[in-house]
């Protein structure tokens, strides 16, 4: 971290002129860019010289200054390519940050930087992009709240709290940061990869060489950006790296987690999130090491999540702040009312939610039993109220301190470093205030909500639905058989198509994201127009082709016994089956393109199932094949 630079403008603290004047100061800050999210979550980068944006400043908050190209970001049949005309308008209401490339150095001996300035996206007048999407229904869900709490209804259990004094409600969001790094031509097996993991051999291990360089950097770098890291560490997946004859640091393969304090801000919360991610990349790229966000990068091995944390409090008049999840007694309760009424509406309305946060393949592949990761929509809440309790097996669970009711929120654990949480945070929120509209005007008390909640799957109830228990204080995965958790918990989607048809199916609960127009039926079937298409073409495109090109990989090998034949026979079979066709029939890889092409997405992805577990399996009987040889 160099001192001498500039690395942010923290929101509300400079002006107009305060702006410029600071920008004069460092004339290395040669460009900026607008930095908007489509509903993929990926964020415009451009360069735009810096004498432009001090000459016209009025007209980049105005949405005059800077156009896009709507068909280079991901607004399916919003701007297409006969209307695709965006504005770009710029946010005052957030921190703005400064990108330096070091490898290109100004007059000053200082780096080169790009000040990038979070936007708006503007087509036809109305706001398209996924910050505005979380802004406003922030803004929607907070208005419903003050009317609701401002009515003068009784809310049960809560009647001390001064619902007449609320002068704004408050959202609070809180990501942590999963990712692999490795040395680019590391190309560690999963066999020695699956084994560290089960011996615990990487956890909270310290850090080594480039990785542990890398690792302090890059939380000096956010730290320099007001992002105030708690916590830097290595998660479970990885293996030890090597040292060579020089001392250097060697074949690394390791997964990594940082964690940042909260922000009261949704959007600031969420534009920490990317640049979190761009400092991280830039930070281990200098040191010789590739990172990885997806998901599931290793089929095998531990995948990469991204915990979002969400809460909800009242800003009184006074100056002070309610959390309104936690009850009056922290020993006697959960939660209050509206906190029971927050999880029971985000469990309610979760299909409706669940496209926005897991909506590529990569992200299925890391909800899976057996890895940490969730599958079923169930939550916890601790043995008693008394003992806070973390179930690492549930899909959202309560996180709070005994002592400290403010740290009162829910752990949603199925994101993903890729989940675009601008629209995911809009589902929550927006999903938590039907819940809560349900526990205030029910009249319950805290303990009839919780009985509720604690349900059987037989038992009937006011609000939740027949058929679904909805808490478990169990191991998931261990604890059920698939068979039990489906009847118990509802069978999960296991592919983007199921995803999207599910929701499809649940119109109802798709009315209670789209209830406040923030995020509306346009923008909505936009977003599963787009991950369909994505889904399908990565299919054919990209995992068609690793597939195939995976199978071709296993080959005979010389041996004169009869087991290994015989082994070979049977995969050489399974081979045939999975990506060759013959006169007898096509294969399944060539069944699942021409149900893709044929837009038979029931079929694709029945096809994608199947391919993926046999895939899986042969790859494991290959290697038993392979060990068992004896040259």
């Amino acid at each position: 971290m160099n001192k001498e630079l500039l690395y942010y403008i923290p929101s509300g603290e400079f002006g107009k002129e305060g702006v410029l004047s600071l920008l004069r100061t460092h004339p290395e800050i040669r460009f900026v860019s607008l930095v908007g999210i489509d509903l993929a979550g990926n964020d415009t980068d451009e360069k735009i010289p810096i004498e432009i944006f001090m000459k016209d400043y009025d007209d980049f908050f105005e949405g005059k200054a800077v156009q896009t190209d709507g068909s280079s970001v991901v607004l399916m049949d919003i701007a297409t390519l006969n209307d695709a005309r965006v504005d770009m308008v710029a946010d005052a209401g957030v921190n703005w940050y400064v990108d330096y490339n070091e490898e290109n150095l100004y007059t000053n001996g200082r780096p080169v930087g790009t000040l990038r300035i979070p936007c708006f996206l503007l087509h036809n007048g109305k706001f398209i992009d996924s910050r505005s999407i979380l802004r406003d229904s922030c803004k929607y869900v907070a208005s419903e709240l003050k009317k609701l709490l401002a009515s003068g209804k009784t809310v049960r259990g809560m009647e001390d709290v001064p619902f007449a004094d609320i002068e704004d409600i408050g959202f609070t969001i809180g990501t942590e940061l999963e990712f692999w790094v490795k040395t680019p031509s590391e190309n560690e097996t999963i066999q020695h990869l699956s084994i560290s993991q089960r011996l615990q051999e990487q956890y909270w291990q310290r850090m080594r060489g480039n990785v542990r360089t890398a690792m302090e950097e890059t939380i000096e770098e956010l730290d320099a950006r007001g992002m105030h890291v708690e916590m830097g560490h290595k998660e479970v997946g990885g293996i030890k790296p090597k040292v060579d004859d020089s001392g250097k640091t060697t074949d690394v393969c390791e997964q990594l987690e940082l964690d940042w304090l909260f922000s009261s801000n949704p959007l600031q919360a969420a534009d920490n999130e990317l640049e979190a991610r761009i400092v991280v990349r830039e930070v281990f790229r200098k040191h010789g090491l590739d990172v990885s966000f997806k998901a599931k990068p290793i089929i095998g091995v531990a995948g990469s999540g991204e915990h979002t944390h969400v809460g909800i409090c009242a800003k009184l008049k006074n100056g002070k702040t309610i959390n309104l999840l936690a009850p009056s007694d922290m020993k006697a309760d959960f939660l209050s009312t509206i906190g029971y009424g927050f999880i029971m509406g985000i469990l309610k309305n979760y299909e409706a939610t669940n496209p926005f946060v897991s909506s590529t393949t990569d992200a299925f592949n890391r909800l899976k039993p057996g890895f940490e990761a969730p599958v079923c929509i169930v939550t916890s809440l601790g043995h008693a109220p008394e003992v806070p309790s973390r179930n690492r097996t549930i899909l959202i669970g309560l996180v709070r301190d005994i002592d400290n009711p403010k740290a009162t929120r829910f752990e949603l654990r199925a994101p993903n470093p890729f989940t675009n949480t601008y629209l995911a945070a809009s589902c929550l929120f927006l999903t938590s205030l039907d819940g809560i509209l349900y526990a205030v005007h029910s009249g319950k008390t805290p303990a009839e909500l919780l009985a509720e909640l604690s349900k059987k799957p037989e038992d009937d109830a006011d609000y939740l639905e027949k058929g679904r228990a909805y808490r478990c204080e169990e191991n998931v995965f261990e604890d059920f058989t698939q068979e039990e958790r489906d009847a118990a918990f509802g069978k999960p989607p296991a592919t983007v198509w199921e995803n999207v048809k599910t929701m499809r199916a649940n119109a109802g609960k798709t009315a209670v994201i789209t209830a406040g127009g923030s995020l509306n039926k346009t923008i909505v079937d936009s977003f599963l127009a787009s991950i369909v298409y994505r889904w399908k073409n990565e299919l054919i495109d990209r995992i068609i082709p690793t597939t195939e090109m995976l199978v071709k990989g296993f080959k005979k090998l010389q041996s004169e016994d009869d087991l290994d034949e015989e082994r070979w026979d049977d995969i050489s079979e399974k081979r045939f089956a999975l990506i060759k066709d013959t006169k007898s029939g096509k294969c399944l890889c060539t069944l699942l393109k021409e149900a893709l092409e044929a837009g038979d997405y029931d079929t694709a992805s029945d096809l994608q199932i199947e391919i993926s577990k046999k895939g899986e399996a042969l790859e494991k009987e290959y290697y038993e094949y392979a060990l068992n040889i004896v040259g």
